[in-house]
């Protein structure tokens, strides 16, 4: 029987040992396809360390594989099973039901994922892979633990939550080590910590962890507060870690490129920047009256653009909402933001649906972003003569997640404590602009 299974085999470690014995266990003769660089990043998987040279070695000095081929496009392993007359195709229990289609061509068993990896070798600095704790176990959790997947050099070890209730299911389900019982014992057993709370309880969770030199990755806005957030950028830096706003749109390419085409000189000089971000809420966190929200929960995406495409500078906010039935949760606000030569408004709502796009108005063209503009695929430079407009394409995989958990991990890779991706006081103005909004604005019913 011959068996065949496929891999990046970055930063070659136990949890790919136990993966590569359990497929050869299936029959006699196991082929292993090891991924190139470039179909790596076709198919968005980040971070990758190791060379392609580096990684089949890796394999090669396992003892595990009888032949090592290389993966180069999408669609190769249709190709692959009928060349190599593959009897059994073996792949983890992550991608479950994905490679269902091979099932035409031989046999498809998914192995399940080996709980508790050698800490060992997940520690050993040759590596340099990253323990991470996830801190809440909600919508966002969920999403980001299949996104991890897809990034090089980390290693989701453990879960703790708020209440205590649902940590243990979380970890069953995504197949962690461990649940933690209490915060300071998910500090104890990882490096760093992804938080996922709801808004109010990210400086208590960010400060505990940054204070016992854990680095931090937190979901937008980092605080609502701006003194809160500089409090905790403060703290990273006495304690030498890292601390990042989990903001994806920073940090995926399309959006990048659109900053820098934009402020590049193309459009002339921006005079003004309209981003919108709406989507239809009736329950939910979304809606608790103390924090929810639409400027909590969305307007940190149209103040990145803002902030990245405008700057610092702004000399006033002024905020509008539409308040729900008893005035405690605004269901749509329109931030208005007055620059010394630029204007700017970002509109966001939970209870009003509006075309989520982006448009970057300039003294020779404007830049347009359909929607959905937060994940940045597509752009347009556009001009008086049309026959100078241009066209941009840009890939965006998954739910964008894969992107922040990447810079994250570099920056610690590589001893950097920021990115120009999105600065520091890039995160504390967008806190403060937050904060004003939720405290001067103009209410209407």
């Amino acid at each position: 029987m011959k068996v065949i299974t496929y891999g990046t085999f970055d930063l070659f470690h136990e949890g790919h040992v136990r993966l590569l014995r359990r497929a050869k266990a299936l029959g006699d003769h196991l082929t292993v396809g090891v991924t190139t660089e470039n179909y790596d990043d076709a198919r968005g998987k980040l971070n990758v360390q190791q060379t392609l040279m580096e990684r089949i070695k890796n394999v090669q000095d396992s003892g595990l594989a009888d032949q090592v081929i290389i993966e180069e496009y999408e669609g190769q392993k249709v190709n692959d099973l009928q060349k190599y007359s593959i009897d059994v195709f073996a792949i983890g229990s992550d991608w479950a039901g994905k490679f269902d289609y091979l099932k035409d061509y031989c046999q498809v068993v998914y192995l399940e994922r080996t709980e508790g990896i050698s800490s060992t070798a997940l520690r050993a600095a040759n590596h340099g892979i990253l323990k991470l704790g996830v801190v809440g176990t909600g919508r966002i959790a969920h999403r980001f633990l299949a996104e991890s997947l897809f990034v090089s050099g980390v290693h989701v070890e453990g879960v703790c939550s708020r209440t205590g209730a649902g940590a243990e299911a979380f970890r069953d389900q995504h197949k962690l080590k461990f649940a933690a019982q209490d915060y300071d014992q998910l500090l104890d057993r990882v490096d760093a910590v992804y938080i996922a709370t709801p808004h109010e309880h990210h400086f208590d969770y960010a400060l505990r962890a940054l204070s016992r030199g854990k680095h931090v990755l937190c979901e937008k806005p980092v605080t609502l507060s701006a003194a809160c957030t500089e409090r905790l950028y403060e703290t990273a830096d006495q304690h030498e870690v890292v601390l990042l706003e989990a903001l994806k749109t920073a940090y995926s390419p399309g959006f990048q490129r659109l900053v820098a085409v934009a402020r590049s000189g193309s459009i002339g000089e921006i005079k003004s920047v309209d981003a919108t971000f709406t989507k239809l809420v009736d329950q939910g966190r979304e809606l608790d009256p103390a924090h929810g929200g639409s400027v909590t929960e969305l307007a940190s995406y149209p103040l990145l653009a803002v902030v990245k495409l405008l700057g610092l500078g702004y000399q006033d906010v002024r905020t509008v909402s539409q308040m729900a039935e008893g005035g405690t949760v605004d269901l749509f606000s329109r931030i208005d933001l007055l620059y010394p030569h630029a204007v700017a408004s970002a509109r966001v709502g939970l209870g009003v649906k509006a075309e989520g796009d982006l448009v970057i108005a300039g003294t020779q063209g404007y830049v347009y972003v359909p929607a959905p503009w937060w994940k940045t695929e597509y752009f347009e430079t556009r001009f008086e003569d049309p026959r100078l407009n241009k066209k941009f394409y840009y890939k965006f995989d998954g739910d964008g997640l894969r992107y922040e958990l990447a810079e994250f991990a570099s920056l610690i890779k590589h001893g950097n404590r920021r990115t120009f991706k999105l600065t520091p006081e890039e995160s504390i103005a967008i806190s403060e602009i937050i904060e004003h909004a939720r405290t001067h604005r103009i209410e209407f019913p």
